[in-house]
């Protein structure tokens, strides 16, 4: 199994991917304007910052101190002290609405997010539900389940982390960058020579961490694999006592998935403090060059502040847009997965002008059909019966024979290849698909039971009220074992059943056919896993429910 083949990542950044992704969020864009916007405001309460506080000590707190060294009046004095105090006003105003823009602006964008979210899963579940079983023959259900969970995830953290808050850091880079050019250009010159390091750095972290996260990725879809695939299968392996070798087994794809990740820990171990350094270098350049000129006269202390506060805050976009480049990427491998998906248009399709065959009489009959898996490997080659109403017919032969192939093809999950079945002499092509099932009753060996109570499991859907369900359970035998529950009728059903018997899986699974009335029943390898007596005690319930009905056993 290629158990890696999932995670394989493309581009970064895809075009024709990004307008898909975009139309999703195309009904929220109010939303995500208004998001927008708030950022642009807390952008300039970013940029402020800085300058007032530059304001600060050049225009008043540089002069209250000369003044005090010449003995200037009082009254100046106090003016620029009262300057002072309005200028922490100010800067107290502006972190006070930041702080409300920013959370307005997080819970608007993650609402938002969770809505786009909201909206892809339904799409793909729905999408999923009109796939034919031959859809699902091919695909793995792990991967399936990994599409409606971890792929829309990932594209969670695109729409959050990247797709909005991208603009966040870009005007935050733009915005120093012009302050400080119109600040001073000398200081300007000096604190953008270290972003050439910057860039080399960025580009060389993108190229490992990409590697690295790749190899994590990898491992830890061999991790799951192999997880899921032992707790399915514990009972073999508890069965044939091999619980060490499985530990072992886990033990060397556990280890490969630590070693991975430590790797990809130690490029970002690097990666951070490394930028620090380089902010540093630029930092001590700047006092350097700044502190020389504020000795000459030349520049004042205020503006040196400001460089080496904007400085401070460059490094942080530039940080950011580098971690996001792993979100993009892999949100861009995510919809890749999920837009193939959802362009899979295999389906079995309903009749352009359905005929309607009310009531279902019950006649059956196959005429020269054909029917494969895959291309031309007949499992049915050339068969051809009849049934009359009312009848029932038993279809025997070995494994493989094709019997339930015979069933499914009746229910219409599979399409044949040639030849045609008809009921009522209506060839089940041009009946649309929910009215031809509603009226086939199915009761499988292996039956599946939902989660829920067991009253829902024998309703599945139907309009039926609590008397109907106890009498169909009554009709079956099952009332004597669910009366005998705790909580009766409203007891819930673990996964699948599985704290139930096989026998009694089954009798609800009669119930289940009871209830919904069907003109055609269809009972394969019913009674298989029934004890001797369970299947006695069903024997009439079997005989009340062929009763009138179309059979296949």
């Amino acid at each position: 199994m290629a158990f890696h083949e999932d995670e394989v990542l493309g581009k970064a950044y895809d075009a024709r991917l990004m307008r898909r992704l975009l139309a999703y969020a195309r009904p929220y864009w109010p939303w995500i304007l208004l998001s927008v916007l708030m950022l642009l405001i807390i952008t300039v309460t970013e940029l402020a910052r800085p300058y007032l506080v530059s304001v600060a000590i050049d225009n008043h707190l540089s002069q209250v101190t000369a003044g005090y060294v010449a003995g200037q009046a009082s009254q100046v004095l106090e003016g620029h002290l009262r300057a002072v105090v309005r200028i922490a006003l100010i800067l107290l105003g502006l972190q006070v609405t930041a702080f409300v823009l920013r959370f307005g602006q997080l819970y608007v964008l993650q609402w938002t997010s969770q809505r786009i979210i909201f909206d892809m899963r339904q799409e793909i579940f729905h999408h999923l539900q009109g796939r034919p079983l031959a859809f699902f023959d091919r695909q793995p259900l792990g991967r399936l389940t990994t599409r409606v969970t971890n792929d829309t995830e990932q594209l969670n953290e695109m729409y959050t982390n990247v797709l909005v808050n991208l603009f966040q850091d870009l005007l935050i880079l733009v915005g120093i960058m012009v302050v400080m050019v119109r600040l001073h250009r000398g200081l300007a010159l000096i604190s953008f020579a270290v972003l050439p390091l910057v860039v080399v750095t960025a580009i060389v972290f993108r190229v490992k961490a990409r590697a690295a996260y790749r190899e994590v990725r990898s491992r830890l879809s061999r991790i799951n694999a192999f997880f899921a695939e032992n707790l399915a299968g514990m009972k073999t392996v508890q069965a044939f006592h091999q619980e060490a070798r499985q530990a072992r087994a886990f033990e060397r794809i556990n280890r490969s998935y630590y070693e991975a990740s430590m790797r990809e820990l130690t490029y970002f171990a690097i990666f951070r403090p490394l930028m620090d350094l380089i902010a540093s270098l630029g930092i001590a350049a700047l006092l350097w060059y700044g502190g020389v000129r504020v000795l000459a006269g030349d520049l004042s202390f205020g503006i040196l502040y400001a460089f080496i506060n904007y400085l401070q805050q460059l490094f942080r976009p530039i940080n950011d847009l580098t971690e996001k480049y792993n979100i993009m990427q892999s949100a861009m491998a995510s919809a890749e997965r999920i837009f193939e998906l959802l362009d899979n248009q295999e389906a079995i399709p309903d009749p352009v002008h359905p005929k309607h065959v009310r009531p279902i009489r019950g006649r059956i009959d196959f005429e020269h059909v054909f029917f494969a898996y895959r291309d031309e490997d007949w499992v049915l080659e050339d068969i051809t019966f009849h049934v009359e109403p009312g009848q029932t017919v038993a279809l025997v032969g070995p494994t493989g024979a094709g019997k339930s192939s015979i069933l499914n093809l009746l229910l219409r999950l599979y399409d044949v290849q040639r030849g045609r079945i008809l009921i009522d002499g209506v060839d089940i092509r041009e009946i649309p698909q929910r009215e031809l099932r509603s009226q086939v009753g199915v009761v499988l060996q292996d039956v599946f039971l939902f989660s829920g109570t067991i009253a829902d499991n024998i309703r599945l859907g139907k309009p039926l009220s609590d008397d109907e369900v106890r009498r169909v359970a009554a009709a079956v035998h099952a009332d004597r074992w669910i009366e005998r529950l705790p909580n009766g009728y409203q007891e819930m059903v673990s996964e699948r059943g599985s704290t139930f018997s096989a026998g009694q899986r089954q009798l609800l699974a009669f119930a289940r056919a009871l209830a919904a009335d069907p003109r055609i029943l269809i009972l394969d390898e019913a009674t298989a896993n029934i004890d001797t007596e369970t299947e006695m005690l069903i024997q009439e319930a079997l005989r009340t429910l062929m009763a009138g009905r179309t059979t296949l056993v």
